[in-house]
């Protein structure tokens, strides 16, 4: 049986709130992303690419990178007031076709990034990696 995108949100928003600070790991988040550089850069000298630079991810309002050019869906949903925190990442790089259909309520959306990131820990690790190039944020 399919769940829900509601359903899915539940659960790894539980999860990631669930999960005690040691079990994000930086160092294997960044052999991780490694999957994602070839469209995201991050870091001193990051510019966007295929898709946008991710420095200072947590904390910014969804499709917001200047010089990047958005699909239509994450523009709206960032006019509609998604902000990017650890559980917004999580759930976006689980599916990001399906997050945004869930966010916006909607049957159609137009997402660029299709890759999925399916492994838990390394969605986990992934956040802890990134979070270093955020350190404004507070959550």
């Amino acid at each position: 049986m399919k769940r829900s995108m509601t359903a899915i949100a539940a659960i790894v928003a539980g999860l990631v709130l669930a999960m005690p600070a040691h079990a994000q790991d930086a160092d294997a988040g960044k052999k991780v992303f490694k999957k994602c550089a070839s469209c995201h850069k991050v870091g001193e000298g990051a510019k966007n690419g295929v898709g946008p630079m991710l420095n200072g991810i947590f904390g910014r309002v969804a499709g917001t990178v200047d010089g990047f050019k958005y699909g239509k869906s994450i523009v709206e949903a960032g006019e509609a007031g998604l902000v990017w925190d650890d559980e917004q990442v999580a759930l976006y790089i689980t599916d990001p076709k399906g997050y945004m259909k869930d966010y916006l309520k909607a049957d159609k959306v137009k997402v660029k990034m299709t890759y999925k990131l399916k492994k838990e820990q390394e969605r986990l690790d992934v956040i802890a990696y990134l979070r270093q190039y955020s350190p404004e944020a507070t959550n």
